[in-house]
């Protein structure tokens, strides 16, 4: 517990010429612990901050939710001078599973997945070693220890856990382990583990809550069936599984649970990856089916069951033919999108209206119709649910809320990739947006296959390496989208994120010296387009 009014301490500092405030601050350690005065420097002149506290607030900016946008608004108003708590609280799921601060990405989203992801490449690295001349004993023998692999992924995950709580205790932002919502527009009470509640005020707000996985309306769905909040901590190895959706979430789960020695069957309702470019989700769901995963297209669940054996039934019916089917699986992983956590905050009492359908803010800028009260990250309408954009628009939000900041986050050409066993990395436009925004009289595709150098000695399947740009017709010849599957597709994209941030035209791609051997320098070599009906196909590696 924290003083938190007291007198501020003014020393001048003859050598330096500056005025430094200390605020002298009663801290208490924990129950059972003594508590001593402390004298903390708390802010300094030389800080140039525009305004702090005049007593009316307890903070200047609280923050509701403790995952990646919400903590990296708050860590930038601490260095803007203002005084911040952060509120955090995870509701266990329908299974019980729950987490600590840090939010989905590091808990239950990104850093699991990718660490889930790295074990599936790691195990058909194995076996494709053998081709390379390693003896590997026993190969047939080769399977994953799914107790060892969620052991050494929690741990990270506590790690990082840790050192997240460790980081907002050293940059002074009070860290409220407890359920927020509002009492007033700038008033919010926190139920905290124990029941009690804590209140506090803040002269600004930010709604940083992120959403969870939704359940759909069919028996058996809360009650025997997982998500991707449950699955990188499962007790047990998941055995034969039924994913339910095939976004990007759904596809990655399928992909590394069949790749680690677990079957894996997708429920497909309309198109896979919808909002991708569908070219590139063809091929990524192409590849999936060429090694093992079962696709079960125009279906949507009914019901799931829990048989004597402990095993689950689940049926479900083909939208098309209106035929029924069903199976027995040892997991159930639903994938069927996820919902703003928005309902719990009783927004009414601080005037918050513009929610959509989903529950989500909808705004240009962060922004809702109350001028303090902000938002940030997956609980926005129509923006890219992606750590990155949460992080960089809480900076910038911190800025223009307390530094006199003036730029905003820019949502468009956003880089992505989906984490499937053949990787799909995506920046800008894809074709059908292209072709509906300009029309395709006003557009090229350069496309080509690629054969990756490392995949020719183990014999692995190329049919599915392939990238694309799109782009304007007319001069300077503006790349509007680049799309590729193929290894390490993040790390190929990444840097030309960055290319089509500043403007780059396709002459300037083809004028590009390429890293060879490499996939990424595919980028440079594409020459073919889609309209002049050549053979995309190269004819050697090295011409």
């Amino acid at each position: 517990m924290t003083i938190k009014h007291c007198s501020p301490i003014y020393l001048f500092n003859k050598k330096s010429f500056s005025c430094h405030i200390l605020v002298l601050t009663l801290s208490v350690l924990g129950e059972g612990t003594s508590s001593k005065p402390r004298i903390n420097p708390l802010i300094s002149a030389d800080m140039c901050i525009p305004e702090v506290l005049d007593g009316t607030y307890d903070y200047d900016l609280a923050v509701i939710g403790g995952g990646s946008g919400g903590l990296a608004c708050a860590k930038e108003a601490v260095n803007l001078g203002a005084k911040v708590a952060v509120l955090d609280y995870v509701t266990p799921s329908p299974q019980g599973t729950k987490w600590g601060l840090g939010g989905t990405c590091v808990n239950v989203g990104c850093i699991p997945k990718k660490l889930m992801h790295q074990a599936a490449i790691l195990g058909e690295s194995i076996h494709e070693a053998v081709a390379y001349g390693w003896e590997v004993p026993s190969i047939n023998q080769v399977k994953i220890n799914w107790s060892a692999l969620t052991e050494a992924v929690q741990n990270h995950i506590k790690s990082v856990n840790w050192v997240t709580r460790v980081d907002l205790r050293e940059k002074k932002i009070e860290y409220i382990n407890g359920l927020g919502e509002f009492k007033d527009p700038h008033t919010l009470v926190a139920t905290l583990k124990n029941g009690n509640k804590k209140e506090l005020t803040a002269k600004n707000i930010l709604i940083a809550v992120g959403g969870r996985p939704h359940y759909p309306d069919i028996p058996g769905a809360k009650e025997y069936c997982i998500t991707s909040d449950d699955i990188f901590s499962l007790s047990h190895p998941p055995g034969k599984t039924l994913v339910v959706g095939a976004g990007y979430i759904g596809l990655e789960c399928a992909g590394f649970l069949n790749s680690l020695g677990f079957p894996a069957t997708v429920l497909v309702r309309s198109v896979p990856l919808r909002g991708f470019d569908q070219q590139m989700a063809g091929l990524v769901t192409s590849e999936m089916q060429e090694k093992g995963v079962v696709f079960q297209h125009k279906c949507v669940p009914l019901s799931v069951e829990r048989l004597e054996s402990g095993q689950l039934k689940a049926r479900w019916m083909n939208t098309d033919t209106q035929q029924q089917s069903e199976d027995v699986f040892d997991t159930v992983l639903l994938a069927t999108g996820r919902y703003a956590l928005t309902e719990q905050l009783n927004l009414k009492a601080a005037g918050v209206t513009t929610l959509d359908d989903h529950g989500k803010v909808v705004s240009s800028d962060e922004s809702t119709n109350v001028p303090h009260i902000f938002a940030v990250g997956d609980v926005l309408s129509s923006r890219p649910e992606l750590t990155p954009v949460a992080i960089h628009a809480g900076r910038l939000l911190a800025r223009r809320m307390l530094g006199g900041g003036k730029q905003h986050m820019d949502y468009d050409n956003v880089a992505t990739t989906v984490f499937t066993p053949l990787e799909y990395g995506c920046v800008g436009l894809s074709e059908e947006t292209a072709l509906e925004r300009y029309g395709a009289d006003n557009l090229e595709v350069y496309h080509a296959y690629y054969k990756p150098t490392e995949f020719f000695i183990p014999q692995k399947n190329i049919r599915n390496c392939y990238l694309k740009a799109v782009v304007r017709r007319e001069a300077p010849y503006q790349v509007l989208g680049l799309h590729f599957v193929g290894p390490a597709a993040g790390e190929v994209i990444q840097g030309f994120a960055a290319a089509i941030k500043c403007g780059l035209t396709m002459e300037q791609l083809m004028n590009t010296v390429g890293i060879h051997p490499t996939v990424a320098e595919e980028f440079t070599r594409l020459n073919i387009t889609k309209r002049s009906g050549k053979d995309p196909n190269p004819a050697s590696c090295c011409s």
